[in-house]
């Protein structure tokens, strides 16, 4: 395996794992905005009222996107596993 070959296998990760985990990111970054906004507006300054919401909301996400990041962790698997001939 040379330098560029490592370099591709490198980027394909960062871009699986970028991929697979932003869409609970950004739901917990929606959901912290909308609390945030909301506690402008009230002036109501509670710490609970942020990290509960945004956590219980990042939970569902993440029971609803598990079967989507599982077959793409799956495929990617097969993908390194079955790409390349491993040394003998």
């Amino acid at each position: 395996m040379d330098l560029s070959q490592a370099l591709e296998i490198g980027r394909n990760a960062f871009w699986m794992a970028l991929s697979t985990g932003a869409p609970i990111l950004l739901i917990g970054l929606g959901v912290g905005l909308c609390i945030s906004l909301f506690q402008a507006v009230t002036q109501l300054q509670e710490q609970t009222l942020t990290f509960v919401p945004k956590i219980m909301a990042m939970v569902i996400a993440a029971a609803f996107f598990i079967p989507w990041i599982a077959q793409r962790m799956i495929s990617y698997a097969q993908e390194m596993l079955g790409s390349q001939p491993w040394p003998m």
